[in-house]
């Protein structure tokens, strides 16, 4: 049942104030609006929080999340039946994005237990060097304080209340203030409740977790702003992300803004591969673009390849394939228009041609895909900007080097791809020192849309793919985020933290 209220320490907690979700079906829910007082409350109740849950073990806080995978799955059915109501989402999707979540938390849970994220160092003492003795030196890696948290449109489980940002922060030590997405306020209100329960069931102070629904902007800057937060992570657009980020950097103490914003995840296709698998790569270009109706981060958006008659038809397959697809519900009306908006771009931009057109209606997105010479997309940089939904985009090039010139030109990534064989390591070798400069993850012989939850995975990248190079929104090495390096000089062994006697 909801409460269509905030969840503020512990309290479900209305106002005067409330807006309404837009379901894909049926009458829509009306939640309490988000509004500045409501963020004042909760970030100070994290900072009480933090007094203890920042000085908790490693076993208690393993436990938590442990507890909250556990209060998720008790509410797996009710979690899909409302996140279909609101963003359209199969069933299917939604349970798998629910155990990815749960995964997540699980992970955390595991690999604080193991310790390694510490960083723990010793430098002993040396009391008889000359000229000048050494001090005792230990250093240890320590939670940062309250974190704010936006949830993301396009993942309303895995990126939203309990997804990765609040997980691996809960794990850190650091508690967690979400800022709801108001496009899916009855999901996000249902994990919290699980998250509630969490606490209660581990006697943990209640402000170490509270969850602001969707409200005004002014909340979202005031949330950045506050002086208790020591924290933001974001997954969203460019322009939102890039107004917070800037806000968070003119604070009288600037934090860290940990933005997720853009990223085409360009493919080059090389000759040899295009040769001999044209067809296949074709395919898979095409299910890859219009997975999820394009609404992945990892969503590969350009294709870079040689002119030719194998890219002529190379691009004809493609085309053939999306226009086998479906129109797809888009997962708000907002991403809908932007994506409209996207294409319109493309679609009236000198040197680009349609090879595949199609009516939308609604939140129902359909395929597109263009193609565009490559002196042409280097003349244009709104070319290179991420279109959120199913669309493509063929940059095709005259040689190798004017592939290299593309390379070269690209912003920040999250992922750039090679599809390539034997015979083009040449190639490959020269376009590798360029694209590791663009990306945090560079994969062959694949699509980026999947991201594989692990130690070694990196989802961030290069602005604008994220605002912090060095790191990453998914994996065991997210924890990074919320952590900062303390060394400790000759303290005595009684006062010194448990995790470093």
């Amino acid at each position: 049942m909801l409460h269509n209220k905030h969840l503020i320490a512990g309290n479900w907690v209305g106002g005067d104030a409330d807006f309404a979700n837009a379901p894909v079906s049926g009458e829509a829910d009306r939640f309490a609006l988000g509004l500045p007082q409501h963020i004042k409350s909760a970030v100070e109740a994290a900072e009480q929080a933090f007094e203890s849950y920042g000085n908790s073990s490693r076993s208690q806080r393993a436990k938590f999340l442990h507890t909250i995978a556990d209060e998720i799955e008790a509410r797996g059915e009710e979690i899909t039946a409302i996140g279909i109501k609101e963003t359209g989402l199969p069933e299917a999707r939604l349970n798998g994005e629910r155990g990815r979540t749960t995964g997540q938390l699980r992970m955390f849970a595991d690999h604080i237990e193991k310790g390694n994220y510490l960083d723990r160092r010793h430098d002993e003492a040396l009391p008889d060097r000359a000229p000048l003795p050494r001090p005792d030196l230990k250093m240890m890696q320590l939670p940062i304080g309250p974190v704010a948290v936006f949830g993301a449109s396009n993942f309303p489980l895995a990126f939203s209340t309990a997804g990765g940002d609040t997980a691996s922060a809960l794990a850190a030590g650091c508690p967690v203030v979400v800022k709801g997405h108001s496009a899916h306020p009855g999901t996000s209100e249902i994990v919290a409740q699980a998250i509630a329960a969490a606490i209660k069931k581990c006697s943990l102070h209640p402000g170490v977790f509270s969850l602001v629904q969707g409200g005004t902007r002014e909340a979202g800057q005031k949330l950045v702003q506050h002086p208790l937060i020591r924290a933001v992570g974001f997954t969203g657009s460019l322009g939102g992300g890039r107004a917070l980020f800037d806000l968070c950097a003119r604070r009288d103490d600037p934090i860290p803004f940990f933005g997720e914003l853009g990223s085409v995840n360009p493919v080059f296709i090389l000759p040899d591969a295009i040769a001999s698998k044209s067809d296949e790569i074709a395919s898979g270009w095409a299910a890859s673009l219009a997975m999820g109706a394009g609404q992945f981060c990892t969503n590969p958006g350009i294709a870079i390849l040689l002119s030719g008659e194998t890219a002529d038809q190379f691009i004809k397959t493609t085309g053939e394939a999306l226009a086998k697809t479906g129109s797809q519900t888009m997962l708000s009306d907002g991403i809908a228009e932007a994506y409209c908006s996207g294409r319109d771009l493309v679609a009236n931009s000198d040197g680009v041609y349609e090879i595949l057109a199609s009516d939308m209606e609604t939140r129902n997105a359909t395929p597109h895909l263009y193609r565009v010479s490559g002196a042409d997309w280097l003349a244009d940089p709104k070319l290179g900007e991420e279109v959120f939904g199913p669309l493509g985009l063929a940059v095709v090039v005259k040689d190798v080097d004017e592939m290299i010139e593309v390379a070269k030109s690209l912003k920040g990534q999250l992922t750039c791809t090679l599809h390539m064989d034997e015979g083009d390591s040449e190639v490959a070798q020269k376009l590798m020192p360029i694209l590791v400069r663009k990306a945090g993850r560079i994969l062959a012989n694949g699509f980026p849309t999947g991201v594989e939850v692990s130690d070694a995975m990196v989802h961030g990248g290069p602005y604008p793919a994220s605002t912090n190079f060095g790191h990453t929104s998914v994996g065991t090495m997210a924890i990074r985020r919320w952590l900062r390096p303390v060394c400790f000089q000759d303290i005595p062994e009684q006062i010194m933290p448990d995790d470093l006697k």
